[in-house]
């Protein structure tokens, strides 16, 4: 009997069901980390070069509060403080370790740190899975033992942490991060330090840095839960190579995204760059495709390189967004606003024209050789006035959603001036208002104006464009509802009936015949079709189907039935079936004596519609991950297809289909009919459904999924189950 599925109603907001039971650490448990009331830092040296001396000398320099105990066996005194041989030998309350001894001390560290009560302790020592076998084992045994003894570990091999709002500079890089609202997590220590000395250099503020090391316990995950409830914390930056758990990290980053933007640059996209990481910290990464429909899943804007994480961060630093896409640019020079508006049209960004109303004002206020228009040029004698005037009219439109302010600093260019006037207009507005004050030496002074105020200023105006996309794609992502799943009626028990079948003979890779079985139990749609066994039933059965009809060899040992001229296309007369029958067969025993023939199945001729695919893998990270595409030769050719990680809600089923470059020639190109893209849609989510609830399924194709005018049939299909360890 049909099974109503166990998984009926599914929060895409939540995205995944059945999690693997993971422990769930409270924003508590963390905060010692960040907060603690006293820190011992284990393997303090006297030596200036040891890390040791490095760490404690940082959270002396930059004041601390809290008591700090060094430990050293062989020094009684470190810059000026008592130093004691061992953890349980201070006598102390200690919240937080951090620890900088050999590797292969470590244990022995941990087991100390653990008999003296302290929860939570950042390993900065490197030698573990990063230097091979030996190291895996060593940080296996670190793991084991924290576990075990219930302490938290940042680490190993890591930079250490800072928190700006109590001063605590826990790591051996120079430099103290500015205060500000910016906390940022890497897995690269020397890219941690490199964001370091860029906020030192442009004086941006962070509330948090975390460096992650090889992420033996903590990770990019609870670290995002953690900046999420951060009351100190409205943008969270990262640098990350893989991810620990994909689906818990799904769920962390749609729900920290809801109310904070979360910007990553992930690395490891190529091969040689997937090999590097591996080597750097021992990280086995996901594919990069999966990653990138991940963080479109979960509202994650993603960084193409370091200067764009850069440009991200000063682009959420106004912590202001548009309502809309609409995007007014205001310049004294043609030849940057003309660059701005084609980023714009390239990226999507609306340039939309202020209201007439506003227009009619604005000619009044400006010379007869400005233009009003979208870019509003003021052209290059502007002085502040001009910027006032055009700035105040554009606040104030309605069909504005925010403002981009160039400035060429020209002769009669005031320009701290034009500065103060975006600073004091963002004050009286909820737009945003982005800056390309171009130059270096003479807009000194004025950037620094923008920056105190936190007014993004982008040196091009191109790169300001793209920081507006951003905000406004940020926007919408917030304004996106919850959408549940809701499932239909399908049978679970015969699907699970039919695989367990394969398995017990050993067959784990099915052709069309058994791969249409299984779908049709999901409310897939096949062509009318039937098995014969002779010539004779092929003349009888083609002529009942209805000519013309599409024949095939049936076979389980037979998975490319073309490659042995098993297929014969457009039978129209009895005839014809009968001698396609004994062609067909013929070539199969010709080419593979040794398969097993049931028969010839004919099928339906499915006229007209277009051809589209539907794909699954399973990627190592993020589980079973839906494809969709034009199908046939297109899908190799064209290479045009959208992914995205299962459970898939119907909203982002129809958000792949309009994702690929061709969705014209599927709405109807040159006069031709649109299809139903509604009916891909609905596949896409049985399909995702399928292979959420049997994990058995490793790969399957539908090629081609024929879609009409009203509805879609599937011609074709694979499935490849995983096979026992």
């Amino acid at each position: 009997m049909f099974a109503l599925s166990p998984r009926l109603r599914v929060s895409a907001s939540r995205l995944f069901l059945d999690l693997p039971p993971i422990l769930v650490y409270t924003y508590s448990m963390l905060s010692a980390l960040f907060n603690p009331q006293s820190i011992a830092v284990i393997g303090a040296s006297a030596d200036p070069k040891k890390v040791g001396h490095a760490v404690l000398k940082n959270l002396l320099q930059y004041n601390y509060p809290g008591k700090l105990i060094p430990i050293n066996p062989s020094c009684p005194e470190i810059l000026g403080l008592k130093a004691f041989p061992a953890v349980s030998a201070s006598g102390s309350v200690v919240d937080l370790a951090i620890i900088a001894v050999p590797a292969k001390f470590v244990p022995e560290t941990l087991i100390d740190c653990s008999a003296a009560g302290i929860k939570a302790a950042v390993i900065l020592s490197a030698g573990f899975k990063e230097a091979g076998a030996e190291g895996t084992l060593l940080e296996q045994r670190v793991k084991d033992i924290a576990k075990e003894r219930g302490i938290r570990v940042l680490g190993p091999n890591c930079l250490g942490l800072i928190n700006t709002g109590n001063d605590m500079n826990a790591t051996f890089a120079g430099g103290m991060l500015p205060k500000g609202r910016i906390a940022f997590f890497s897995q690269s220590g020397a890219l941690g330090i490199a964001i370091l000395d860029w906020a030192l250099g442009n004086k941006i503020g962070f509330s948090k840095f975390v460096s992650l090391g090889n992420k033996a316990d903590l990770n990019e995950i609870d670290f995002i839960e953690y900046f999420a409830n951060d009351p100190d914390t409205d943008i969270i930056l990262g640098y990350i190579e893989d991810v620990v758990s994909g689906k818990r990290f799904l769920k962390a980053a749609a729900q920290a995204t809801r109310s904070k933007p979360i910007v990553l640059l992930k690395s490891g996209g190529t091969e040689a760059g997937a090999r590097a990481a591996s080597s750097h910290t021992g990280a086995l990464a996901g594919s990069d495709v999966a990653f990138e429909a991940a963080f479109r899943q979960s509202g994650v804007i993603r960084a193409a390189g370091v200067e764009e994480l850069f440009d991200a961060a000063t682009t959420f630093s106004g912590r202001k967004l548009p309502d809309g896409n609409r995007l007014l640019i205001i310049t004294n020079a043609g030849g940057p606003g003309i660059l701005a508006a084609d980023t714009a049209e390239r990226i999507g960004v609306k340039l939309p024209q202020m209201s007439k109303e506003t227009l009619d004002s604005l000619i009044k206020l400006l010379p007869p050789s400005a233009s009003v228009y979208n870019p509003v040029d003021l052209i290059g004698d502007a002085t502040s006035e001009r910027y006032a005037a055009a700035l105040e009219k554009a606040v104030a439109d309605p069909n504005v959603d925010g403002v981009l302010v160039i400035l060429t600093p020209q002769a009669m260019t005031d320009v701290d001036n034009v500065a103060d006037l975006a600073v004091r207009t963002s004050a009286t507005t909820d737009k945003p208002i982005l800056t390309s004050f171009m130059g270096s030496l003479s807009v000194k002074s004025a950037v620094e104006k923008l920056k105190q105020k936190s007014i993004p200023n982008f040196s091009y105006p191109e790169t300001a464009v793209r920081a507006f996309k951003k905000l406004a794609d940020y926007r919408q992502w917030q304004g996106v509802k919850d959408e549940e799943i809701t499932l239909g009626w399908f049978n679970e028990d015969a699907v699970q009936d039919q695989i367990d079948a394969l398995m017990k003979r050993g067959i784990y890779q099915v052709g069309e015949e058994e791969a249409m079985a299984i779908l049709a139990c999901y409310g897939f749609t096949f062509p009318k079709r039937t098995l014969v066994m002779t010539s004779r039933e092929a003349a009888a059965a083609a002529t009942a189907i209805g000519f013309p009809v599409v024949m095939k060899i049936s076979s389980p040992d037979i998975l490319h039935k073309t490659d042995v001229g098993g297929v014969k296309i457009g039978v129209k007369t009895a005839k014809e079936a009968e001698d396609a029958f004994l062609s067909i067969t013929a070539n199969a025993r010709r080419f593979m004596p040794q398969a097993y023939i049931k028969g010839v199945m004919i099928y339906e001729m499915v006229k007209g519609g277009k051809e589209v695919i539907l794909g699954v893998t399973r990627d190592r990270t993020f589980g079973p991950m839906i494809m969709f595409g034009l199908g046939g030769i297109y899908v190799e050719v064209l290479k045009d297809v959208a992914f995205r990680i299962a459970p898939v809600a119907r909203r982002d089923a129809l958000s792949m289909v309009n994702e690929i470059r061709t969705v014209g020639l599927l709405k109807g190109a040159r006069g031709e009919k649109p299809v139903d893209l509604s009916a891909i849609a609905d596949n896409i989510v049985r399909l995702s459904t399928l292979v959420t609830a049997f994990p058995e399924i490793q790969e399957l194709d539908i090629n081609p999924l024929v879609v009409m005018e009203k509805g879609a049939v599937a011609l074709d299909a694979r499935v490849i189950f995983s096979q026992p360890r």
